[in-house]
């Protein structure tokens, strides 16, 4: 994934394996990155973003703590 790319809804949820939904949640909460507006009807987000949101999800479940 390239880091200065932008990943659409179908692509954060397939490398996150989030629901739209859940990965909404999260956002509003200020648990994952927050959406970048691309036009009218379209979103997406910074893959650098998501892609360190996965490596500190992986740090903390290798730490043993939190559930992801």
């Amino acid at each position: 994934m390239q880091q200065n790319s932008i990943l659409r809804r179908r692509e954060v949820e397939r490398v996150t394996g989030l629901s739209a939904s859940t990965i909404r949640r999260k956002e509003i909460s200020g648990e994952f990155p927050a959406r970048i507006r691309l036009g009218p009807n379209s979103i997406g987000w910074r893959a650098d973003e998501v892609t360190q949101w996965i490596d500190e999800r992986k740090r903390v479940n290798s730490a043993g703590g939190g559930d992801g």
